[in-house]
């Protein structure tokens, strides 16, 4: 288990939801948090918010440029990196055909192609005193989800990243953690529940905070991947293998979703 104090943790996606959360409690632990995010104005609040342990980086991560400097800003501001925990995310909702070809550039830019960067770029680094990287997957990257293909598309392929740096790097002091939720109550979903599939609402909600306790975790320890909610990862992992057993189950799924995302609806 690792000691965060006074460690630096590179939190991207940071300025809100999850981010937000997991910088909160790594600054908690002691740790020094470098906070990365496109908007800069809650980025700068959440900096001041946590005081002389934050730096606001404000940063779009689907740009190389960006990340090199992110890198370099974090390295100027405390002289190492420790964890990096790649959180920022991207999706466009809808049918592949309806899509315009830059959404689904701009998914796959900020969801995969920005993790794999950063953590090349911050692996000389980590690898000076050991480390972590932290990549926040989701459930969707273990079975598809249509309407949402590029979005799983994506996920999938973070969570496939993870597993094959975690054995290149095994016994190099450094680990390579995913963390895979399901559904999240922040602006994510919640502010677009009309466009995200009914099947995304058949599984329990989780909290921006419960997310960061598992990406913490996984800093700490090393695992390979958390799932959350735990039943919700076995479940998911016997759709993959099973798949005549989702579509059998999928009206049932999608019927629950739909009451589930009316009360959320209600709630206002």
């Amino acid at each position: 288990m690792r000691d965060f104090r006074d460690k630096t943790v590179i939190v991207t996606g940071a300025s809100a939801g999850v981010g937000a959360a997991t910088a909160r409690l790594f600054a908690a632990e002691g740790a020094r948090v470098v906070l990365a995010a496109r908007s800069a104005e809650p980025l700068r609040a959440l900096a001041g918010e946590l005081g002389d342990r934050a730096i606001a980086v404000p940063t779009d991560v689907a740009d190389p440029a960006a990340c090199a400097a992110l890198i370099d800003t974090a390295l100027d501001a405390t002289g190492r990196i420790d964890v990096l925990v790649n959180n920022a995310g991207c999706n466009h909702r809808g049918a592949v055909a309806d899509l315009d070809v830059e959404h689904i550039e701009r998914i796959l830019d900020i969801n995969l192609k920005a993790p794999l960067r950063l953590s090349r770029l911050a692996l000389p680094h980590l690898m000076r005193q050991g480390g972590a990287i932290v990549n926040v997957a989701s459930l969707a990257g273990r079975v598809p989800v249509d309407h949402e293909a590029s979005y799983s598309a994506s996920k999938f392929g973070l969570r496939a990243f993870s597993r094959a740096l975690g054995e290149e790097l095994a016994g190099t002091g450094v680990t390579v953690s995913a963390v895979s939720p399901g559904p999240i109550d922040t602006g994510f979903i919640m502010d677009h529940l009309d466009q995200v599939p009914d099947l995304v609402f058949s599984q329990p909600m989780s909290t921006a905070e419960e997310v960061a306790r598992q990406v913490l975790a996984c800093a700490a320890d090393g695992r390979r991947e958390r799932a959350m909610p735990a039943l919700s990862g076995i479940l998911t992992n016997l759709v993959y293998l099973f798949p005549a057993l989702g579509r059998l189950a999928r009206p049932l799924l999608e019927a629950k979703g739909r009451r589930v995302k009316a009360r959320y609806r209600d709630r206002g």
